[in-house]
């Protein structure tokens, strides 16, 4: 089987539940999007919700996609920087207990936290400061670890340093990998439209944006947006939530329905979605039925707070992925 590896920011996720938006509107940020901050903003910003209920995961969007692909068996890895700090061991831990070889290197600086906030329609909210993570830099790219692999999976979250994801992904197809890019937030999209339009262009295989982000990526709705997106590349894949997905390659386009689901908190659900829909890639399974692996996983990480499915469901979901 093919190998996967995983770039991006390493963070630990403290989620947290909260009973109104209005809390978002206090703190300054606007429901459903991803915010950078700084240490001075999480700091205050952690005794304002120590009286919340919470819980902590290792995260990052191309982290836990890696971690999907793990729990389904693939042989992955992930680059990524950490603070030499509790956060950057309890990263580094959660990365070799889920069978995942950790690329990781080491700053005196402290580990990236997201801290993200759970809204009672179980919409997510990110205030992300970004830490050791953002010191990712082209020294990191090893040339001997990406030959290893056959497939390079990246977070859109990196565009932010045009430059490094620029070079990560020149230096990947370089190495021979097929580069995957997931759009990561609607306002990142935004915010780098014209950038990110140039490096799907010239280097991207395969696209996932969720309804929001292909919008902000081709200003479309769905179905005109996938069309414009697989323009540019092998495969696009648009995630319209509750309706499902819409995969195109070339000339084929399928409609991938979810599965039933007690939603809890979307976080983490179009991650998992990636690593189902790369676990069947890699099998060289059609594309409707990676579309349908990827629901599943999406559909099982949403009944849970946080971005991680529980150990002791991964055996219930391969059972599920067989009959996909």
């Amino acid at each position: 089987m093919k190998k996967i590896l995983g770039i991006g920011n390493a963070l630990v996720d403290i989620m947290t539940r909260i009973e109104d938006d209005f809390f978002l509107e206090t703190i300054g940020l606007p429901k459903g999007s991803m915010q950078l901050v700084d240490n001075t903003f999480v700091e205050k910003l952690h005794i304002q919700i120590e009286s919340l209920q919470k819980s902590i995961s290792a995260g990052g969007s191309a982290a836990n996609t890696i971690n999907g692909l793990a729990n389904l068996g693939v042989e992955t890895g992930f680059i990524g920087v950490v603070g030499n700090d509790n956060m950057g061991e309890y990263f580094a831990n959660d990365m070799i207990k889920n069978g995942i070889t950790p690329h990781l290197y080491k700053s005196p600086n402290k580990s990236g936290v997201a801290t993200a906030f759970v809204s009672p329609d179980s919409e997510r909210t990110f205030a992300t400061f970004l830490g050791a993570a953002l010191e990712l830099t082209e020294a990191h790219l090893d040339e001997s670890v990406l030959k290893n692999y056959d497939i390079i999976h990246i977070e859109g979250y990196l565009v932010q340093n045009y430059d490094l994801i620029k070079s990560i992904m020149a230096k990947a197809k370089s190495c021979g990998l097929k580069v995957s890019l997931d759009l990561a937030s609607y306002n990142v999209v935004e915010a780098n439209l014209e950038l990110l339009k140039n490096l799907v262009e010239e280097y991207v295989d395969i696209v996932f944006a969720n309804e929001e982000e292909a919008k902000a990526f081709t200003g479309e709705e769905p179905h005109e947006a996938l069309i414009v997106i697989s323009e540019s590349c092998e495969i696009g894949v648009v995630k319209i939530g509750p309706k499902g997905s819409l995969i195109k390659a070339k000339e084929n386009l399928h409609t991938v329905g979810v599965i039933t689901a007690n939603c809890i908190d979307t976080t983490g659900a179009g991650d998992m979605y990636a690593a189902g829909f790369l676990y069947g890639y890699v099998n060289n399974l059609p594309l409707e039925i990676c579309g349908k692996i990827g629901a599943i996983l999406a559909g099982h990480v949403i009944q849970v707070v946080g971005s991680k499915i529980e150990e002791s469901t991964w055996a219930q979901i391969k059972e599920l992925i067989k009959s996909a």
